[in-house]
């Protein structure tokens, strides 16, 4: 079988991504284990939630092509290389991006339901004019996702209240003058205990050091070193089945960019690659299992999980980060 990516269709004609359908499987095979079972499986602590009406979005607003269809359109390797206006734009949309993420951010606390976090959310993309990227992107329901505790990513905002002790990771793209600005934070719900922290504030650990290998001439390969490196110190599992993208016009493009060390991507990056790094790093077993919603990623275990994104820009001089937050210095320039 050839390589195949996390978000090319499956080997098995089932016409899911791959990273839905078999790839968690394969990978136990190359290594020699078991592989998991019950794909379906709930995780042990979170259940889903009812789910409120598709939200609207006023028709001033300009829409993806997906938007009416959940079918994107176009190829994953058109204008990998952005030009001068691209990269303005793309600036907009993640500094547009990062106010909504700031927003979201403020209304955590216990006993407020993540769809309630998620019509917040909604009005704050309509609010700087622009469409939540997720909403009916291949049919995704909701205008972030909000993954808690052991769901690794792509949790679908319900009528789940948090709970004082719970992280909740918050990954919000909106589109914005044409282009997608993507980012996520975890963040803690009341007062959260010390092995979670730790867990945290080593995933941050881990996207800042991907990042910190970014440079012209630098490979894909080096992000997922760096990553696993930092991971591996701690004990804890990286995630395989979902990647870091590029990202410009199209939500999700290449490069795809794996979390973990694959020493055969060795993709090079040059000046105006714009892509997201995002590591979803795993308290024990790197291994997920997908709720019949399709979309919902769980630990295999039910041991927490985190995550944190930044689109990234390589520049002549090395990478700018275009996600951080309102004056905060650029912390990586060669």
């Amino acid at each position: 079988m050839s390589k195949i990516g996390p978000n090319d269709p499956c080997w098995c004609s089932s016409g899911r991504k791959y990273k839905r359908c078999h790839q968690s499987r394969d990978l136990m095979k190359q290594l020699g284990g078991d592989a998991p079972v019950a794909k379906n499986a709930k995780s042990n602590s979170i259940k889903p939630g009812e789910l409120s009406p598709i939200r609207t979005v006023p028709a001033h607003i300009v829409r993806p092509d997906y938007a009416l269809t959940g079918r994107p359109s176009g190829s994953r390797v058109r204008n990998i290389i952005k030009n001068s206006d691209q990269i303005e734009r793309m600036r907009r949309a993640c500094r547009a991006a990062r106010q909504v993420l700031e927003v979201a951010k403020a209304a955590i606390r216990p006993g407020v339901t993540t769809d309630a976090i998620d019509a917040i959310t909604h009005q704050a993309y309509i609010n700087l004019n622009g469409y939540p990227s997720t909403l009916n992107y291949h049919g995704y329901p909701k205008s972030l996702c909000t993954s808690v505790n052991e769901v690794i990513c792509h949790g679908i905002p319900d009528s789940r209240a948090l709970e004082d002790g719970d992280i909740v990771n918050l990954d919000v793209t909106i589109f914005l003058d044409g282009m997608h600005g993507d980012l996520s934070e975890t963040v803690f719900v009341g007062k959260v205990d010390s092995a979670s922290q730790k867990l945290v504030a080593t995933t941050h650990e881990c996207l800042m050091r991907g990042i910190s290998t970014v440079k012209p001439g630098s490979r894909i390969c080096d992000i997922g070193r760096g990553i696993q490196e930092v991971a591996d110190e701690h004990g804890y599992g990286v995630v395989r089945a979902f990647v870091g993208h590029g990202i410009g016009e199209t939500f999700h493009m290449d490069p795809q960019v794996p979390h973990y060390f694959d020493p055969g991507q060795t993709f090079e990056l040059r000046p105006g690659m714009v892509f997201t790094v995002e590591p979803m790093i795993n308290q024990g077993d790197w291994r997920h299992l997908m709720w019949d919603d399709r979309w919902t990623a769980v630990t295999m275990d039910g041991k927490r999980s985190a995550q944190f994104e930044h689109t990234l820009l390589v520049t002549e001089r090395g990478v700018e980060i275009l996600t951080l937050p309102e004056g905060e210095p650029q912390p990586f320039v060669f």
